[in-house]
């Protein structure tokens, strides 16, 4: 078996990175494991195994006659039998299997943001040309099934690569404050704004904190409301942004707790990652985010900064409870969200395909 993972960047992001660890998963374990970014290199390509075929296409439209071509000799001559198409890659991934009938196409969705105003558009007619649909929640499975022509549609969770292959190690600031990360892009439904205010309310009680928050600035409207918040609470020294970042495990082992405080979510990988990192974890009750934190952790509803802070508060004040919730948390992604784990089942999946 042969799989090309189709990606728009590589730019570190859940969907981005989620195409990586396939990819390098799946080079250990099938004939031939491949990855191409259409659009945008970035920090992850660093992260890809040796092992993995690599092209880069450079994008420049949605019809990029050239881009397309590129693609479609790359995909006969490496005899690709499989494209795992991530999120919005499945169109370019469906031209070719239309040029290229013999060539299954797998529909990764990663969608995390609010499920009612979806719209299907081209996408519905579309659907009826995959191969197969993976969803990373059950709602988006549902989704799928009620609104799309596919026939196979299976949720597989989101899971984490055996090791980290970067070796780069930046430094959390902030000397020996208390250090809460939030590992996030800089995207609305992330909803720093929710972290920040309650951030605000615990940091006159607990002024040792410092917030870290970790992601690719997009540079938008909703960036600039972050920083101007950041500058109008006086909030410089304490509220500490890197940017995106590779080594995101290196930079958790140096962190005191992990919060998310997004509006919605499909299955978080960095979730999973503070998981592993064995910090105390706090996150709002949306996506997946329950199933994989349990009473293993403190769910809190979304859009409410106070029942954020009151969770900080608890924790801080409770250092057994973080120790204990951490220990439970990190057992559970080690079971249940490891390579070992889904990558024998999602190869059952391709091969029924």
């Amino acid at each position: 078996m042969r799989i090309l993972q189709l990606i728009d960047s590589l730019r570190p992001g859940g969907a981005e990175r989620m195409s990586v660890t396939y990819a390098n998963a799946l080079a250990k374990r099938i004939d031939g494991s491949f990855l191409c970014c259409t659009r945008m290199e970035g920090l992850l390509k660093n992260q890809l195994s040796p092992e993995v075929g690599y092209l880069f296409l450079n994008k420049k439209n949605i019809l990029d006659r050239q881009a397309f071509q590129k693609l479609r000799k790359f995909v006969k001559e490496n005899q690709i039998d499989i494209i795992q198409a991530h999120s919005s890659s499945w169109f370019l991934a469906l031209l070719i299997q239309l040029s290229l009938p013999g060539v299954k196409l797998i529909w990764h969705d990663h969608y995390g943001r609010e499920l009612s105003t979806r719209k299907t558009g081209f996408l519905k007619p579309a659907s009826k040309f995959f191969d197969g649909i993976i969803a990373v929640n059950k709602d988006l499975e549902t989704w799928s099934h009620k609104n799309l022509h596919c026939g196979s549609v299976r949720y597989f969770r989101n899971f984490l690569p055996e090791v980290s292959t970067s070796r780069k190690n930046v430094k959390l600031r902030g000397g020996d404050s208390f250090k809460i990360v939030c590992v996030a892009n800089f995207r609305p439904q992330k909803d720093h704004l929710n972290l920040l205010q309650a951030f605000v309310l615990i940091k006159d009680i607990h002024p040792n904190l410092t917030l870290h928050l970790i992601g690719k600035d997009e540079q938008s409207k909703y960036s600039e409301e972050i920083r101007n918040f950041i500058q109008d609470h006086k909030l410089v020294d304490s509220v500490l942004v890197y940017g995106e970042q590779e080594n995101i495990p290196a930079l958790l082992q140096q962190a005191n707790m992990g919060v998310l405080s997004s509006a919605s979510e499909g299955l978080p990988v960095s979730l999973l990652e503070y998981g592993r990192a064995g910090i105390p974890v706090i996150c709002t009750r949306v996506g997946q985010c329950e199933e994989v934190v349990g009473n293993r952790g403190k769910l809190i509803p979304p859009k409410d900064p106070q029942a954020l802070a009151h969770a900080i508060d608890e924790y801080i004040q409770n250092s057994e409870s973080q120790k204990k919730d951490a220990q439970f948390l990190l057992q559970e992604i080690k079971t249940n969200y490891s390579e070992e784990t889904i990558i024998p089942t999602v190869l059952d999946f391709f091969i029924d395909r």
